[in-house]
C-alpha cells in the first residue's frame, strides 16, 4: 500500500458519491480538481513524481445506485504540508458525473506507531 523506510504519514479519507463511480473516476477528481489549488510547490502531480506523495489507493463499493469507500495517501511531507493537502481534497464536490462528499477520516503518523512498536519489542 505505501512505502514505509520513507512514509510519514497515511491519510485516511471516507468518500461518497450519489451515483456509480469507478477507481478512474475518484483519482482523476483529485488530480483535476486539487490541480493548481495550492500552488506549484505542492502540485500532486510533481509531488508522486518526486516521491513525496505515495501511490493513491482507493476501495469502492456500490450499492442501489450510490457508491462509497475509502481512499489513502502515504505522505513523505511534514505535517503541516500533509494536513493542508488533506484539507484540499474535502474541497472536491464531484467525482465524474456525481455529486460526492468527501472527508478527512485521519492522518496517521506511521513514526509513531513504529516508535510503539520497537518499544514494546524492547520491552
Amino acid at each position: 500500500m505505501y512505502l514505509s523506510d520513507t512514509t510519514k504519514y497515511l491519510i485516511h479519507i471516507n468518500i461518497e458519491a450519489e451515483g456509480v463511480v469507478e477507481k478512474t473516476d475518484v483519482v482523476g477528481a483529485i488530480f483535476g480538481q486539487t490541480e493548481g489549488l495550492l500552488g506549484e510547490d505542492m502540485d500532486l502531480r510533481d509531488l508522486q513524481r518526486s516521491g513525496r506523495v505515495g501511490r493513491i489507493d482507493v476501495t469502492l463499493t456500490s450499492k442501489h445506485g450510490k457508491t462509497a469507500g475509502d481512499l489513502y495517501i502515504a505522505s513523505s511531507l511534514d505535517r503541516a504540508e500533509t494536513a493542508i493537502l488533506a484539507a484540499a481534497l474535502e474541497t472536491i464536490e464531484r467525482i465524474g458525473p456525481c455529486v460526492s462528499r468527501i472527508s478527512v477520516e485521519g492522518i496517521e503518523d506511521l513514526r509513531a506507531i513504529k516508535r510503539r512498536k520497537i518499544v514494546d519489542r524492547a520491552k
